[in-house]
């Protein structure tokens, strides 16, 4: 269903313009300011959010109780090197921080409900909620469910084109585990406490792959105290569980807080602490649900695939299920290649995912 409205270097230009701006989470202030003038200038209903003291969404809507949003995140995760952050082309692909998570995803959003507007079919039961903070906490997220209820939303997370109707859970896991500090030349396996932690790290991954082989765990970091020519007193980890549908997140966390507290106990680490900063439920969309039925049915005027699969990582689609409003990712882009140094994105899926959107809007 092609649109005579659709402009694809109007499109490009604000997807460069984007990657061009830094805004890693906390500093999103440049990047917000300028899609505000950017759609001012375009005459779309747009009004700010203030989530902070400095830091505010953007929410395009003529209406004043919308129930379907389209969201998408202006923040990053902060750039492997400064220098080296903004927008390239090369090889046929479009390089830089946040082309694919997911500024090529607003920019698609943007440039819909653009022609949408346009074309005069934008109803006031559509929303176009561009937040902060995703990467980070995922305040501007719950800044916007502070102010309305929402029955069925999409997410433009990176999903390669796919409809994602399923979105694991996740768990983060903190640990730190204490031993002794004593001479390099004294140390032995009995006070160290990073051998205690690496020791129990590998219990973990062992338990994983035995009995959770669809559960992804990530071991994010590792720090011990900078000790010089002496045996560490402490190590902590952070882990990244993030669990099929199905799993209880709450139950999960006091699963694993008793696995670690029995094995730790029977270390020599002199004590430890457990904490789980983040616990979200994994959800299954029900494919006849209003926001499924929405995305499905433009992928099928389009002659696109459908080809639904689960969506691994965190969101904020999480928080939105949460409230419970329907919720489907899909967006251009492939999460393998988020947050990596080479970080990038074949436009003509932002292209198409500006089609798919703006099939949506009707």
């Amino acid at each position: 269903m092609p649109d005579s409205t659709f402009q694809r270097d109007r499109l490009f230009s604000l997807f460069r313009e984007m990657v061009d701006i830094y805004s890693p989470s906390n500093k999103e202030e440049e990047i917000t300011a300028f899609l505000l003038e950017v759609l001012n200038k375009r005459g779309l209903p747009v009004r700010c959010q203030q989530v902070d003291e400095t830091r505010s969404n953007l929410i395009i809507c003529a209406g004043d109780q919308p129930r379907t949003l389209f969201l998408g995140h202006i923040d990053t995760v902060p750039a492997f090197d400064i220098e080296q952050y903004s927008f390239n082309e090369r090889d046929g692909l479009c390089y830089g921080l946040g082309t694919a998570d997911m500024k090529g995803g607003c920019a698609a959003l943007i440039e819909a409900f653009t022609c949408a507007h346009e074309a005069g079919v934008l109803s006031d039961d559509m929303a176009l909620a561009l937040v902060v903070g995703e990467e980070e906490t995922g305040d501007g997220t719950r800044a916007l469910l502070e102010s309305g209820d929402f029955e069925r939303a999409l997410v433009a997370e990176p999903t390669d084109l796919t409809p994602c109707l399923n979105h694991y859970g996740y768990v983060e896991m903190i640990i730190r585990v204490f031993g002794y500090r004593r001479h390099a030349a004294m140390s032995d396996r009995e006070t160290n406490a990073i051998r205690a932690l690496l020791r129990f790290l590998l219990e973990v991954e062992t338990r994983i792959e035995n009995n959770e082989p669809d559960t992804v765990l990530n071991i994010r970091d590792l720090h011990s105290a900078e000790s010089g020519f002496a045996v560490p007193d402490r190590c902590t980890a952070s882990l990244d569980l993030h669990l099929p549908p199905g799993f209880n997140a709450v139950a999960y966390a006091e699963e694993m807080r008793l696995f670690a507290g029995q094995w730790l106990a029977n270390s020599r680490a002199s004590r430890y602490e457990i904490d789980f900063p983040t616990l979200a439920d994994g959800y299954c969309t029900d494919p006849q649900s209003g926001m499924a039925q929405m995305v499905l049915s433009a992928l099928d005027k389009l002659g696109l695939p459908r080809n639904p699969a689960p969506f691994k990582s965190h969101s904020d689609a999480n928080l939105l299920q949460e409230t419970g409003c329907s919720t489907v990712i899909f967006g251009p882009g492939q999460l393998a290649k988020a947050h990596t140094f080479d970080e990038s994105i074949d436009f003509k899926q932002v292209e198409t995912a500006a089609r798919v959107y703006r099939c949506m809007l009707g």
